[in-house]
């Protein structure tokens, strides 16, 4: 669940991989492990993904729709 929801808002922002990588100072490879759902992100790059796509925590982990 979050995985695709992480793909969705970054889709719907505009971002490419790339690109809301370097704003999170992660790799896109990092990222791509995010949205495939192979490696869960710590609770600070959560915030900064949630701040970045402007949406909340609780909808990109799933808990609300």
């Amino acid at each position: 669940m979050f995985g695709e929801r992480l793909r969705e808002c970054r889709i719907e922002k505009g971002f490419t991989q790339n690109q809301l990588a370097e704003k999170l100072l992660i790799t896109q490879s990092t990222l791509g492990k995010y949205e495939r759902g192979e490696l869960q992100p710590n609770i600070e790059t959560i915030k900064a993904l949630c701040k970045i796509l402007d949406v909340s925590s609780d909808y990109l982990l799933g808990i609300e729709k």
